[in-house]
């Protein structure tokens, strides 16, 4: 086994350690999310909580890890009545974002359960992870079925296996840890919800700091054993302290003032339903416990809210995670009542030790989530520098000397209120991501037929199992009422569903889409379909095209909220060098083919069609691009910007060129799409009225 990376040896981020801490002392907090740039040491802290955590009493040979104090009633491997006791550690079991249905669950052999009728069970990692810590690295990128899946074991402390009516049930209980880079994608609300307490990091900025770090892990990695023997005391320490608090648990008070105030914060904040209420109850009692303390202070309901409440106020996949400090020091103090007496604290919290709640480290203060409206953008994705900031002022800015939009080019503007789009798909049947987007051969569906399986057998088709088997049934010497079933009778199930897309977004931003109020009406109109990416599991891309040339303002990513960062903050100004936009979008969809086949592309290109720039005869160069992403069969939507009582129609044409369709501003909107068709219905009703009147004349 190898050599884990010493808990007390982490450098910085305090309050990431505090977290682990409190949820080490207290598992009914329910797990930690860690938001944080890439190279932090995010999952080397995680790794690490793994060897502090005290030893866990089970029955000896039962592999679900059921207490002998306790045993699960209904555990596969019992009854396990007077089972004799025995320790062992405990474990942190990692799920791979790749991993499979029959991988977390487990898995039933269905050739014996058909042939034999023999319930043969192996055990998934819920099983392993029960009484434990599940590990997630890169918990956003999970698969739907698989986040399904979690929080159904989440909610109900049990996992259920179901395989052509044979059941398995068995205890899942485990303290839910992940990690995240938030500028891959965010996390789906329910799941969100799950985790009780969230941080943030980021590497520290302190040039002595980042020394440290440096020295600590280049000295580990030469010798890992002497260094973790280095650590050896302290993490003694750690763990003694643990469990002291883990014993002063049961026996620290929760007062009526206390829980005004955590009703109250909620309240104030708006958070949606009553886990954050308890959440904070129980944090707060765990950080009066790790204080060595049997009252709970209005400091701990402070630092309780500030972990337990940022990720649940978010609105919309691009609203910031965090709390406003201020409006939370309010609330607590309009609800303050009677402090009880407090014990002197003992080493702890407040010594810099690890778990000190306070300020400092790189965590940041208070909970390391960054103040409202202050969180650092994403450090692959730096606006760029030559974009001007958006202003509140009507005035255009006036262009820089040399600027490659030319002159006229406008400050950014404000995107109008997203709204809910029409649905835009991909035509044909796919093979990519699950998602919820196109039509697509996926694990998870409506079963539409059977094939012969090619490897392991995971999706039984019982009817055409059956049907394969019977006509052999006397050759096979079948003699009494079971089903004679081989290898080559069995049949995998072949389903439909639906899968995620690349959403690649051709945004111009020339001068003649620079009146202020057509500009704001386009980035809702992208705005609004990129929530819509966001809800449907799609990597998202945009190109901006305008002055002379085209830019990949994002390159394609699972992060919507960077688009629409970047979509924020893009001006206009100068001519439309369509024919450049469209050869843009055209490398990037050919570089991403190369990366994953299987993701099927769809280009919006959001234009008023007009071709000014870009060559001696713009107009024919914007047609040679698009028919060479029609001659690839790309599914394409023009968004059609033009605006007024006289149209040209040259977005109309620009769709034909690419074979896709064009829709307005007006058409994109789901209402007026369902309002056009139930004004079509509603004719054609008064259409039949009338020819049967006639008919009856």
């Amino acid at each position: 086994m190898s050599t884990r990376y010493p808990f007390t040896a982490v450098v910085g981020m305090d309050d990431l350690r505090l977290a682990l801490l409190l949820n080490a002392v207290s598992p009914a907090v329910g797990g930690v999310l860690v938001r944080g740039e890439k190279g932090t040491a995010k999952s080397t802290a995680v790794r690490a909580l793994a060897g502090l955590l005290p030893a866990v009493p089970v029955v000896p040979g039962c592999r679900f890890s059921c207490d002998p104090g306790s045993p699960d009633p209904g555990c596969p491997d019992g009854p396990h009545d007077d089972a004799p006791g025995a320790e062992r550690a405990a474990r942190m079991v990692e799920l791979p974002v790749g991993a499979s249905e029959d991988r977390l669950v487990g898995a039933l052999d269905i050739e014996r359960a058909l042939a034999d009728g023999v319930k043969a069970f192996e055990p998934g990692l819920l099983a392993d992870a029960h009484r434990g810590i599940l590990y997630v690295d890169e918990v956003n990128l999970l698969h739907d079925h698989l986040v399904d899946l979690l929080l159904d074991a989440a909610a109900m402390g049990s996992s259920y296996v179901e395989r052509e009516g044979v059941s398995v049930r068995h205890a899942a209980r485990f303290l839910l840890v992940g990690t995240m880079n938030p500028e891959e994608g965010e996390l789906r609300p329910q799941l969100l919800d799950r985790f009780g307490l969230t941080v943030e990091v980021a590497a520290s900025r302190e040039p002595e700091q980042r020394v440290e770090v440096v020295r600590r892990r280049l000295s580990f990695e030469d010798d890992p054993a002497v260094f973790a023997a280095r650590w050896a005391g302290e993490e003694a320490e750690l763990r003694d302290r643990i469990a002291a608090a883990r014993a002063l648990l049961p026996r620290v008070t929760l007062g009526d003032a206390v829980l005004l105030q955590i009703a109250a914060t909620c309240a104030a904040f708006e958070v949606d339903g009553m886990r954050a209420d308890i959440v904070m109850a129980r944090t707060a009692t765990a950080l009066a416990a790790w204080a060595g303390r049997t009252d709970v202070t209005s400091d701990d309901v402070r630092q309780a809210a500030l972990l337990a409440l940022p990720h649940r106020r978010r609105r919309s996949p691009f609203d910031a995670p965090g709390l406003d400090e201020e409006k939370l020091d309010e609330t607590l103090e309009r609800f303050k009542g009677e402090e009880p007496d407090q014990d002197p604290e003992p080493d702890g919290p407040g010594d810099g030790g690890p778990g000190d709640g306070g300020d400092g480290g790189d965590g940041g203060p208070g909970g390391g989530v960054p103040p409202q409206g202050e969180s650092p953008a994403p450090e692959d994705v730096p606006a760029p520098e030559d974009v001007p900031a958006p202003q509140e002022s009507p005035e255009p800015a006036p262009a820089p000397q040399g600027s490659p939009s030319g002159a006229g080019e406008r400050a950014a503007v404000k995107a109008a209120e997203p709204f809910r789009t029409k649905v835009l798909s991909v035509p044909g049947l796919g093979e990519g991501a699950a998602g919820r987007r196109s039509r697509a051969r996926t694990e998870h569906g409506r079963t539409t037929g059977s094939v012969r399986p090619r490897g392991a057998l995971t999706r039984l088709h019982l009817a055409a199992t059956v049907q394969a088997a019977a006509p052999h049934q006397k050759a096979r010497g079948r003699t009494g009422p079971g089903l004679v079933v081989r290898r080559d009778d069995l049949r995998q199930a072949t389903r439909e569903g639906r899968e995620g897309n690349l959403v690649l977004f051709a945004v111009d931003a020339s001068g003649s889409m620079a009146a202020r109020q057509r500009m704001s009406a386009v980035k809702g109109a992208v705005l609004s379909l990129l929530l819509d990416a966001y809800q449907r599991r799609d990597k998202v891309g945009l190109i901006t095209f305008r002055g002379r040339d085209a830019e990949v303002a994002l390159p394609p990513t699972s992060s919507v909220d960077a688009a629409a960062a970047r979509l924020e903050k893009l001006p206009t100004g100068g001519r439309t060098p369509l024919s450049a936009g469209l050869l843009k979008a055209h490398d990037v969809l050919r570089v991403e083919r190369l990366r994953d086949p299987s993701r099927r592309p769809l280009l919006v290109v959001v234009t008023d069609g007009r071709a000014t720039g870009g060559g001696a005869d713009p107009v024919a160069l914007a047609c040679r691009a698009a028919r060479l992403h029609a001659s690839e069969g790309t599914a394409s939507v023009v968004v059609d910007c033009e605006t007024g009582p006289v149209r040209l129609g040259l977005a109309g044409e620009l769709a034909r060129e690419l074979g896709g369709t064009a829709v307005t501003l007006d058409e994109l909107r789901a209402d007026s799409i369902a309002g056009l068709v139930r004004d079509v219905q509603g004719n054609r009703k008064t259409t039949a009225g009338k020819t049967t009147a006639r008919r009856a004349a």
